[in-house]
Formats: C-alpha cells, structure tokens, sequence
C-alpha cells in the first residue's frame, strides 16, 4: 500500500520500490481498498528484498516491527526511517465477517496515507526548508 500512496503521491519526484523479507502475494484485500481511493496497486508484486533492482538507495524505510528488527544491511549511504504499522492481514485473521476485515485494512491504508503526505517533509535534512 505505502509503494502505491508513493507512486500516486509523489510518482514525479520520489521513485518507490518495496519489498519485504518473505513473499505473501499480493493481497487482494489491499487491492480493494487502495482502489476505494483511486489508487490501482493491481500491477504490484510481492517480492523479497533480495529481488529488487541492484539501486543504491536514498532512504531505506521500514513499516512494520519484524521488518526493522530483520532489514538486511544495505550498501551506500542510505538513511534508515521506521514507521511501525500493524500488519492488517493479522488485524483481520480472526475476524469472520469480510466487511469487518476490510475495515482493519483500510485502517491501515489510511494510517499508511497519513504517514505518507507527510514523508517529503520527513525526509528533508536538517536546515532544509
């Protein structure tokens, strides 16, 4: 969700490429509520960080409490940020009813949104205006 706030966001500006340290799929539930805000994350892949593009990264930003605790260590100069989110596949695992489950991600979608209008300001350096 966080690569597809970026594209939709900041997509002339900033160049998102996100990964986690297992491979899920992509999950229909997120498609679904990414596209209830016109964001089309449909075309997305799952994929682990060793599969991403050999690119020296800028800022390295993690989203949830086992990522950060398992990020591998990347080469170059890139800033390391966390931002801890709750994992809505797991909000939503022992919740029967399919609405109810979408309420827990699309909390997390908007936790995840909130989060993200706010990165330009998060990543500027100090005595940036």
């Amino acid at each position: 969700m966080a690569e597809g706030w970026v594209r939709s966001l900041y997509g002339d500006i900033m160049e998102a490429a996100s990964a986690g340290i297992e491979k899920h799929g992509l999950d229909p539930k997120a498609v679904k509520v990414m596209a209830e805000v016109g964001i089309n994350i449909s075309g997305q892949q799952s994929k682990r960080i060793d599969e991403l593009p050999s690119l020296e990264f800028d800022y390295v930003i993690t989203l949830c409490d086992n990522a950060r605790e398992s990020c591998p260590l990347f080469p170059g100069e890139a800033e390391l940020l966390h931002a801890g989110f709750p994992d809505p596949v797991e909000l939503a695992k022992n919740i029967p009813d399919e609405d109810q489950k979408l309420v827990c991600y699309r909390r997390v979608r908007d936790e995840i949104a909130s989060f993200i209008k706010n990165l330009p300001d998060l990543l500027k350096g100090p005595g940036e205006a």
